[in-house]
């Protein structure tokens, strides 16, 4: 049988909209839109890469709570408030997944609130990061 784990941080967002911050199923692993809220404090950093190192805190923790991590991480989708800050936020993610290479989509549509600079949604596959990768180049 099927083994699917829905983890909840507790965060009010989760309660009102009936959602789980993490979905596992079996090996796959689908993290929710993340936000650059700090979890203990609340507090949302003015900062657009102040708030783009909180989401990865945010979402790395919410892997580990199924034994997945950054390096499993197969594809992200990042939403960014205002298009100026795409390189800068880009260049931050970039450094982040350096080496992991995930599939991206980055688009930016108007977020919940004009607080949030910058939000990351990722798919893992617990074990990708220690698993046989075959990198392809296309050369135009």
């Amino acid at each position: 049988m099927t083994q699917i784990v829905k983890v909840k941080t507790g965060s009010k967002f989760e309660e009102i909209a009936s959602y789980s911050r993490v979905v596992a199923v079996e090996d796959w692993v689908f993290v929710s839109n993340t936000a650059g809220r700090n979890p203990e404090t609340q507090i949302i950093p003015e900062d657009v890469l102040e708030q783009t190192e909180q989401v990865f805190a945010n979402i790395e923790r919410a892997l580990e709570s199924v034994d997945a991590s950054l390096n499993d991480v197969v594809m992200s989708r990042v939403f960014i408030q205002n298009p100026e800050d795409t390189n800068a936020v880009m260049a931050f993610i970039g450094e982040k997944f350096r080496g992991v290479d995930p599939a991206t989509t980055v688009t930016c549509p108007p977020l919940g609130s004009t607080v949030y600079k910058v939000e990351l949604e990722v798919t893992a596959y617990r074990g990708a990061g220690k698993a046989n990768v075959k990198k392809i180049v296309l050369n135009q």
